[in-house]
């Protein structure tokens, strides 16, 4: 078991101890460093001004939402962040929902699928660097024609020389197609919400792309960067207690009441009527409440809260599920070391 560090996106300010954490993290020898974004950091500039004071630590985006760039700069911005960490970045790439797509970017979300395969392969050709970039569409047309254009745009290729053509991509991913679609065109999968508990029907889910003719990967050779949160203690309860109003927000508010793909997630797990109480509460105003009534087990299948000897045994089982990487949010240097310690 390897352990990245999930630095997320920010609140209202910057986090003071983001550049304390990274060293921490590469001297404890983690295998990644993540950020995210929302509709407020973004993942970029974060990770390349943290990233610039490391030599080893892996420099990944977790995720990076499409409809934030169109696919020619996601690949430019990789690329660059790629050559100056010396081919250590890795690119984390998500659908997002419908309320950012469309509410935030104001782009349309149907077909996230089709969206999603057609940008990574014109991110792939700009890595490549075989010819001139060009895509018949429907969704990201290049070069692009027809009404309200000067019909003077004309296929190109990267100035840059990429140090890799080959630059890992992950998809952030939490239904069965698209963590299907993930095993068939990318190198690892990002869940954002795992459960060790229902390892065989993601399987299935991964095996179903594994299969299909032309599949990048294997499961030999394919990464799952699972989001955890790990911690060590003996206040078990107070632990889980502080980890509910975090789910309240992910399972209740995000998305609309009708699409919260994290809320489908748990819906999985068995926790249907616990989602409809927390999302009936939380879009009500009832924050508080609808975060005590999320139960301790539904926190528990997603998330290792425990003494040493129950994390370290929960670790185990994550690993033997299939997880090759816990992405974890540790809040101090201290608790960075104590997770290192671990394994």
């Amino acid at each position: 078991m390897k352990f990245g560090l999930q630095l997320g996106y920010w609140g209202a300010l910057p986090p003071a101890n983001h550049a304390e954490l990274v060293a921490a993290a590469e001297d404890a020898g983690f295998e990644a460093v993540f950020t995210a974004e929302a509709w407020g950091s973004d993942a970029y500039t974060p990770l390349a001004w943290w990233g610039r004071e490391t030599n080893r630590i892996r420099l990944g985006t977790s995720v990076i939402q499409l409809s934030a760039r169109t696919p020619t700069a996601c690949a430019m911005a990789a690329l660059t962040l790629d050559h100056l960490s010396g081919g250590r970045h890795l690119l984390g790439l998500g659908v997002s929902g419908p309320q950012v797509v469309e509410g935030w970017y104001g782009q349309q979300f149907p077909k996230p699928l089709a969206r999603t395969r057609e940008y990574i392969d014109i991110v792939r050709q700009v890595w490549a660097r075989e010819g001139p970039v060009v895509n018949p569409g429907p969704h990201y047309p290049l070069p692009l024609s027809g009404e309200n254009t000067t019909g003077l745009g004309k296929p190109l290729k990267p100035i840059v020389h990429p140090l890799r053509a080959d630059i890992p991509i992950m998809l952030g991913a939490e239904g069965p197609k698209n963590v299907a679609l993930a095993a068939e065109i990318c190198d690892g999968w990002l869940p954002i919400f795992y459960s060790p508990r229902l390892a065989g029907m993601y399987n299935e889910w991964l095996d179903e792309g594994f299969a299909r003719p032309g599949a990048r990967r294997s499961r030999a050779d394919f990464e799952i960067c699972a989001t955890a949160q790990v911690v060590v203690t003996d206040d078990r309860p107070g632990t889980l207690a502080l980890m509910k109003p975090y789910l309240a927000l992910y399972l209740g508010g995000m998305g609309s009441e009708v699409t919260n793909f994290h809320a489908g997630v748990f819906r999985r797990m068995g926790y249907a009527q616990e989602i409809d109480d927390v999302t009936r509460l939380f879009r009500s105003g009832d924050k508080d409440r609808a975060a005590e009534v999320i139960p301790d087990e539904l926190v528990d299948d997603a998330a290792i809260v425990g003494d040493l000897g129950y994390v370290q045994k929960q670790v185990a089982a994550w690993e033997q599920a299939g997880v090759t990487m816990m992405v974890v949010g540790p809040q101090s240097v201290e608790q960075i070391r104590d997770l290192a310690a671990l394994v």
